[in-house]
């Protein structure tokens, strides 16, 4: 199972994997009501590194990003649920609009995005860029959705 961190204790792990020789990718999203394609993106996006850091946006970014009813579940759960997966090796809850301020502390070796990205589409690509990382576009088509998930649960009861 994979451990949460605050962001301080996560820099200090990286830190040390880094000194161990292990390689480390970074994924990230809100994962509110984990589904199939969450855990495909997760899958390969371990296949990148030795290591994976999962970053799950905070409820108020959720809520930013996908409207007042969102999200579904609160961060902490979200974040216990990642973690479980056996692909995931860090979670870290963020609360900034976007990952680039992670991205900047931490340097992973690549930074991990889902098939509804091109590398050239990635909006951190510039932050990852800098510091000379890479970008991967990890796991299956687009064609599973927590919003598609909540709408088949509406028209259902």
């Amino acid at each position: 199972m994979g451990e949460i961190l605050t962001r301080e204790a996560l820099i200090a792990r990286v830190r040390a994997e880094r000194a161990a020789g292990r390689t480390i990718a970074f994924a990230n999203g809100c994962f509110d009501i984990l589904h199939v394609g969450h855990v495909r993106y997760l899958d390969a996006a371990a296949q990148e590194a030795d290591v994976l850091v999962v970053a799950i946006n905070d409820d108020a970014s959720v809520r930013a990003l996908k409207g007042e009813n969102r999200p579904i579940l609160a961060a902490e759960h979200r974040a216990e649920l990642v973690a479980a997966l056996r692909s995931v090796d860090y979670v870290v809850i963020f609360p900034e609009a976007t990952v680039a301020p992670l991205l900047e502390a931490l340097q992973p070796d690549v930074h991990c995005k889902g098939t509804d990205y091109t590398v050239d589409t990635v909006p951190e690509r510039e932050t990852v860029r800098a510091y000379g990382g890479r970008i991967a576009i990890v796991g299956d088509p687009k064609n599973h959705s927590t919003r598609d998930l909540l709408a088949r649960i509406a028209s259902s009861s």
